[in-house]
């Protein structure tokens, strides 16, 4: 469902919360159908985000550790996110 959105476990270093806020958001927008985030729908968005952001932190400290790392950098660690983010630095 979520192509997107790209695995967390077995990253070196580990995932970090920023990362794992942007997956969860990531997905609470493609299930919810939200291109972007209104003022009306903020409170539902953030309140699941926080609920799947939690469960995503559990879920990657109760797996066992991963052979293979994924196939994907997530977004935040791929240079040219990276230099878009710091261009608005």
């Amino acid at each position: 469902m979520c192509r997107n959105i790209t695995g967390l476990r077995g990253l070196e270093p580990a995932a970090t919360s920023e990362e794992i806020h942007a997956a969860a958001l990531q997905y609470v927008r493609k299930v919810g159908g939200l291109s972007s985030i209104s003022a009306s729908t903020r409170p539902a968005v953030d309140a699941a985000v926080a609920d799947i952001a939690a469960a995503t932190t559990r879920l990657l400290a109760q797996l066992p550790d991963r052979k293979v790392p994924p196939k994907n950098l997530p977004p935040l660690r791929r240079p040219e996110v990276q230099a878009r983010l710091h261009a608005h630095d």
